[in-house]
Parts: C-alpha cells; structure tokens; sequence
C-alpha cells in the first residue's frame, strides 16, 4: 500500500498541486465551497424529514435540496482526491480520514438505500424510516465534516 501512495503523490498532477500554492489554494477552496453545498442542504433536507417546516411539502424541499446536495457530494469527491494525493503516505495513516471516509460511505449508502427503498422523492416512506435516516444522515454528515477538519491537527 506504501507503493500505491508513494505512485500517487509521485504523479504529474500531485507535483503540480503541491509546487502550486494558488492552485492548491483553489482545489482546497472548491473542496469548502463542496462541503458547505453538501452540508448546507443535507441538514435542511433532514429536518425536514424529522418534521420541521411541514407547511413546506416534502417533495418540494427534496425536490430543491437533493440536487445541491448531490451536486456538493460531486464537487467533493472530485477535489478531496486530489487534496489528498499531495501526502497520500501521510494521510493514509491519520485516523481522522479514516473515520471520514466511513461516515462518508454510510452516509452515501444510506440515502441510496432510502431512494432506491422509496424513490428519489421518497413518497411512501413511513415517518419513522425518515426520521432514523434524518438522525442518522446528520451524524455521518456532521462526523464527515469534523473528522475533516481534525485531519489538520492529527499527526506530529
């Protein structure tokens, strides 16, 4: 796995990212403004799904929130690579990505499950499947964001 790591950060494009401070800059600002379109529309959605704003339908709210939230999901799987790429040895082995990179499975997995249970703008879905995948969604997503940041601090 070393090897695997060492050929990454040895790539063309992580050698640019890291001689680059302006571009490096840039995927990391992409990286945030990905995180606050994920974070800033899964926690409203799942509110909503716990009951709050109930003068405003479900599926309208799906309908608005869900595409900001898959669109911030995108952006940020598509910089956080790249992010990581530049010390891949030394990120590898920080607990903090570790626990990132699983609350970001279970959340991904678990609103799969949910849409795939009972469709994309959840229609059917009794109130109590909402409400423990509206818990459960805003800890992976909340432990995502957390483990993030910490991942700054961990290490010598």
């Amino acid at each position: 796995m070393e090897a695997l790591f060492a050929a990454l950060e040895g790539t063309a494009l992580a050698q640019i990212l890291r001689s680059s401070r302006w571009l490096y800059a840039g995927v990391n600002a992409a990286h945030i403004f990905a995180i606050a379109l994920l974070i800033g529309s899964v926690i409203p959605l799942n509110l909503r799904l716990l009951g709050v704003w109930r003068g405003i339908s479900r599926e309208a709210v799906v309908r608005v929130l869900a595409p900001v939230a898959a669109s911030g999901l995108i952006l940020a799987l598509l910089t956080g690579p790249l992010l990581f790429a530049v010390r891949a040895r030394e990120y590898s082995g920080v607990e903090f990505l570790q626990l990132k990179l699983l609350f970001i499975a279970v959340g991904v997995l678990s609103t799969l499950a949910l849409c795939w249970t009972h469709g994309f703008l959840l229609k059917d879905a009794p109130r109590a499947r909402l409400a423990g995948h509206a818990i459960l969604s805003t800890v992976c997503w909340l432990g995502a964001l957390v483990c993030g940041r910490l991942i700054a601090f961990a290490g010598d």
